[in-house]
Formats: C-alpha cells, structure tokens, sequence
C-alpha cells in the first residue's frame, strides 16, 4: 500500500521514564516476565516507536497498533511490549511487519489524558493537511499535541509506504469507568470482517458522534481499522484484555506461524469472560457532548453498558440534573477531569441485521437509492446521498445505515448521508 502523504522531521521527544512497580506482573501463559506490569510508570519511551517485528514483503499484510493516543491510557503499551518480547524470545518469523507505536507522549509523561487538546479529537482534513504538506503553514506552536500529532503522523506515513500488502490497524484504548472490553469501528465491511474477528461486542456508529478521530482519517487512506476498549484505565485486566486481542489479530491476519503463540483457544476464552453478557452488537444512538464551561459530574458508579431508564438522572451540570432521553446501556460515563464526551447511550441490535447489511452492500443495493423518491445522489460526491426528508419522511435512518451511510448532516430540511469510501461494495 503506498501512501499518499511524505514523512515529516520528528521533533525530539520527552522521555517517559519509569518508577517502581506497582506489584506482580500479569499476562498470559509464556509472557515474558520482565515485561513492566500494568501502571503508569515502567514506561521508558525515547520515542513514538515502541517496537516492530516481521518485515514488509509483497502481499503480506502490515499490523500497526498505536496505544496510548490518551495518555492516561497506557494498558496498550504494556500489552505490545508483551507481544513483542514474546515474539523475539521464541525467535517468531512474522509473515508480515508488525510496528507498535505509542500516541501521545507529553500525555504519558504528564500521566493525563491530553495536555492542551484531545490527540483523537485532532485528525480532521484541515489539521491532517496542514501536518501532511510541509509547504503549508505550521500548525500553531503553543499545543503539545501538535508536534506530537506530526510526529506520530510520520510514523504512521512510513508503516503505510513500506507495507508490501494491506495495512490493519489497531487503536487500543481503556475507560475511566469499569467496563467490559469492546471493539468499535467506522462501518465498512473491511473493518466490520476484521471487528468480526474477536469474540467482544462490537459499537457501532460512534463515528457519527465523533469528529477528528485518528481511525476516520487512516480509513480514508485505505487502511482496514478497528478500536478497542480493553478495560478500566488501570485495572491488570485490560492489559491482559489487549495483550490477548494482539495474538488473536496475529492470528487472524495469517501473521504467525504454526504453535508460534500462546494458546489462542485461551486468548478467545479469556476474551470471551470478559465480555460478560454485554449484548454482541450496539448501536450508538447519542452522545452527551460537553465543555469546561457545563461543570459536568457523572453520578457514582455507572459502568460501561449498565442497563439505564429514561428518565433517570445519571448526571449532573450547571443546569441541573442531565437525565437520560431514552432506556438504553450507558457507554463511556465520564469519570476523569479531562474529556468532551460525558456519556454515550447505545442500544442492543440483533446481530443478524449485519448479516443482513453485508448481503445488501456486497449486492449494492446502494445504487438503488437514488430511484426513491426525494433521494438524489450528491453532484459532487457520489459516496453522499441527499435526501429531502419532506418527502422521503417515510424512509427510517436505519434504512440508510443498513447500506453503509452512517455519517450525517442536515442541510435545511435536508439530510446529507455518506457511506466511507474503501467499504468494499
């Protein structure tokens, strides 16, 4: 895969140096023991690059995972680093190139989510171009993360021009609050294939919720991308969580050779414990946006995926109690200073419904949808549908969401919907 962008310089980094551990070292079966355990310190970077194995060679596939875009996220990290340190003691001949790298640095080293402003907030076209064109004008100085959004830019320019077959990408992540391990991803069939193979829930449409994500933008390269959840910020599970998400993404890919892992019957098992009974599939139905200004407080003890009313008052702010517009399962509540998602609402759908969507999409029904009344393709865009909704009020979102055109916007009485590009129908 070649990209389409140059690598920029990368500035010198901070070094994130480590203290103690914090107790005993966890892990799978064969994990290396001088692995540091899961804590903020033990994390002794020089750079963005935390290690690489493999090597890129034609039609042989590139996994790069980047951990730590939050950080005060950094289970990834330890997870990699397990990986890593497994698949070089037992001297494993990757098929392909596997490159980890750590997101925000100043973050680590600081032991917060961002310094100035969100990394996974920062990936939008105008920002991306102004990082990818070195004749453009520099993005302001006075912003850690903007140096440090170039410099992991540059990393990920170079996996994607070395990659000698398809490019898959793994953004790992924790929660504030206690939570199961969950996957989320834009909505193509490449990235829903991929989501597909680890035994977690899958949330869907928070794309829709969310602009200048990391994943959005390598999406739109080409790249076949999934995030993860892996747990609560600093609980030993979820570097357990991540660690045996990696050898099943290895596996997967046809990255590793014959009995070159741990047991990969125990990673899915371990996976699929840790899931509980959170339903397989979610829909993301609203996001409770918020600002320094709204003096937002979540209400104690809600975890990822716990069952809510409608009606109840889950949250707080200046205007007084935020109760919940809809019964549903609560996702991400927000339980740390930094942050501009107070909580997410999702709802169960049945799993059957994608089986549904990937026969309509591989069959492109899509191109149907222009002969309905008030639907018009885009002038410009032909991935956008304009829909007149004064007279296709009718015709249910989901309808559209089915086909893959998840993102949104309203024009007047206009909905403008757009399915991603590379979705593979």
């Amino acid at each position: 895969m070649t990209a389409t962008f140059a690598r920029p310089p990368e500035p010198a980094p901070p070094v994130v140096r480590p203290r103690a551990p914090d107790g005993p070292a966890h892990g799978l079966a064969g994990a290396t023991p001088e692995v540091p355990p899961p804590a903020h310190g033990g994390l002794d970077l020089h750079g963005h690059e935390i290690g690489r194995h493999g090597a890129a060679a034609a039609g042989a596939p590139t996994l790069v995972v980047v951990a730590a875009l939050h950080g005060n996220e950094p289970a990834g990290i330890h997870a990699a680093r397990r990986v890593l340190a497994r698949l070089a003691r037992d001297g494993v001949a990757l098929r392909g190139s596997l490159v980890a790298l750590a997101g925000n640095l100043p973050a680590l080293a600081a032991r917060r989510r961002f310094i100035d402003h969100d990394l996974n907030r920062a990936w939008t076209p105008e920002r991306v171009a102004a990082v990818a064109d070195p004749t453009a004008a520099p993005l302001p100085a006075d912003a850690a993360e903007n140096a440090t959004m170039r410099a992991l830019y540059g990393h990920l320019a170079a996996a994607m021009s070395a990659a000698g077959g398809p490019v898959h990408v793994l953004d790992l992540h924790t929660t504030s609050s206690r939570s199961a391990p969950f996957v989320l991803f834009a909505d193509t069939l490449r990235n829903r294939a991929f989501a597909r193979a680890f035994p977690l829930p899958m949330v869907l449409g928070l794309e829709e919720q969310i602009e200048g994500a990391m994943l959005n933008h390598l999406v739109e390269q080409g790249c076949v991308c999934v995030g993860v959840e892996g747990g609560q910020h600093d609980a030993p599970a979820a570097v357990d969580n991540l660690e045996a998400l990696l050898w099943l993404a290895l596996a997967h890919l046809g990255m590793l050779p014959p009995h070159a892992a741990p047991d990969l019957a125990a990673c899915r098992d371990r996976l699929v414990r840790a899931r509980g009974d959170v339903p397989p599939a979610l829909e993301v139905r609203y996001r409770h946006a918020i600002g320094p200004a709204d003096a937002f407080r979540m209400a104690p003890g809600y975890a990822n995926f716990q069952p809510v009313a409608a009606g109840e008052a889950i949250a707080s702010d200046r205007c007084g109690a935020v109760r919940a517009a809809e019964a549903g399962r609560i996702l991400m509540p927000l339980y740390q200073g930094q942050g501009e998602d107070g909580f997410f609402m999702t709802r169960a759908i049945d799993p059957r419904w994608l089986d549904v969507s990937t026969a309509l999409r591989q069959l492109r029904v899509c191109r149907l949808l222009p002969l309905l009344p008030g639907v018009r393709r885009h002038p410009v865009d032909r991935a956008t549908l304009v829909v007149d909704t004064r007279v296709a009020r009718w015709f249910p979102l989901q309808v559209f969401h089915l086909l893959g055109y998840r993102r949104r916007r309203w024009d007047g009485a206009r909905l403008v919907v757009s399915r991603r590009g590379h979705d593979g129908a």
